[in-house]
């Protein structure tokens, strides 16, 4: 079975944001999206997807990318600064007769070697927001995007909370975030999240990012965008196979958002894909996508920084989104397609006034700090694209800077 799996998404993945299903939104017109969903069959769903990577990456590291899907990752966890310290949730399992390792990288992070999550979420330290289950790919946009205290900080699809949580321990609760999420139920599942953690300083605004007022500014961005969840797919063995044998997959339309709101955090999903990988869902992911993007761009002050992340792996929703975005905002935004009501694009996927050139660099991510992440080949330099593995999710990274 493939799983769609989004400590995020978080995340949100899919082409409706709700990514870890973790991660972690909406794609094009929310209500003809439901009437027009249908099952795809999982074997060719896999198969195409397959043949793209195979397509972009090679064989041997096509072949490496499904072993990560085939890999059954451990539990991963992040300590909440804002509530207690790393040593103390270290204690606390040790007490509870819970093995874990530690990250190399991150120390709030801990890999848990001998329980599941439903064991962890029956400690008394996950009931008191103490503990956040969160993948460890999912942790690294907000270590780039590194918010401070006094900064102001955009999350443009926050829920269920993941990422906006560990922002704010970042920044020691002082920074002042403005969370985004379009769903009403996505957003009181969000707001539990907040509570819960103990993230004090977060305004939830129950809308859809791409229609912030242009005028707004926000020093710090985060673009945990929808996607087609690429990184995230999971491959249960049904038994021995055959060589060449197509995995036997269960996919069903990806929406993460909604799949983590049931546990109310970022922790993994059981089903993948609701329409299962196709071009459309990948056109409808990619359009969403530089939809953000370009918002994000107008929303930045010169010298503000922004984090574009998905739980892809495919370049279409990464580095060459990113680049074709850069291109068009460097001669500046000109409104698209066709109008909506009062004059706005239709499903937001534009802007709705033409914009004078916008100039943002990439800002270089170094690998170095990131021991031990398994990275795949990006055609966009300093931009990170983490490849599946035993340990960690597929994912994209990337840090732009308005200039």
């Amino acid at each position: 079975m493939a799983n769609q799996k989004r400590h995020s998404n978080d995340g949100k993945r899919g082409g409706s944001r709700g990514g870890n299903a973790n991660h972690r939104r909406g794609v094009g017109n929310e209500r003809s999206e439901r009437r027009e969903r249908t099952p795809v069959d999982p074997q060719v769903a896999f198969a195409a997807l397959e043949a793209r990577l195979r397509a972009h990456y090679g064989d041997e590291t096509a072949t490496l990318i499904v072993e990560g899907y085939r890999a059954e990752r451990p539990v991963t966890l992040r300590a909440n600064t804002l509530k207690t310290t790393p040593d103390a949730v270290r204690a606390a399992l040790e007490e509870a007769g819970v093995a874990y390792r530690n990250v190399p990288w991150v120390p709030d992070a801990l890999i848990i070697e001998s329980a599941r999550e439903d064991a962890v979420r029956a400690l008394p330290l996950y009931e008191r927001g103490e503990v956040y289950l969160q993948s460890l790919s999912s942790m690294v946009p907000p270590l780039v995007l590194n918010p401070r205290p006094g900064d102001s900080v955009l999350d443009m699809a926050a829920a269920p909370g993941g990422k906006t949580t560990q922002m704010a321990a970042l920044s020691g609760g002082k920074a002042q975030i403005t969370a985004c999420e379009r769903s009403t139920p996505r957003a009181e599942r969000l707001r539990f999240n907040l509570e819960r953690q103990g993230a004090g300083r977060v305004s939830v605004l129950v809308q859809d990012a791409r229609q912030l007022d242009p005028f707004f500014r926000f020093g710090k961005i985060l673009l945990d965008a929808p996607c087609s969840g690429s990184g995230t797919v999971s491959v249960e063995r049904g038994g021995a196979k055959r060589a060449g044998e197509v995995p036997a997959l269960d996919c069903v339309q990806n929406e993460a958002a909604d799949i983590a709101g049931a546990a109310g955090e970022d922790v993994p999903a059981a089903v993948a894909w609701k329409t299962g990988f196709s071009e459309e869902l990948l056109s409808n992911c990619v359009r969403t996508q530089a939809g953000l993007l370009r918002k994000a761009l107008q929303l930045l002050p010169e010298g503000g920084e922004l984090v574009y992340s998905t739980c892809s792996i495919l370049p279409e929703e990464n580095e060459l989104l990113v680049q074709r975005v850069l291109d068009e905002a460097a001669q500046g935004f000109r409104p698209q397609g066709k109008k909506g009501g009062r004059g706005r694009a239709r499903n937001f996927d534009a802007v709705d006034a033409p914009t004078g050139p916008i100039r943002a660099e990439v800002v270089p991510i170094d690998p170095a700090r990131f021991p031990g992440m398994p990275l795949l080949p990006c055609g966009l330099d300093g931009a990170l694209c983490i490849r599946p593995s035993e340990l960690y999710e597929g994912f994209f990274v990337c840090r732009l800077r308005r200039i």
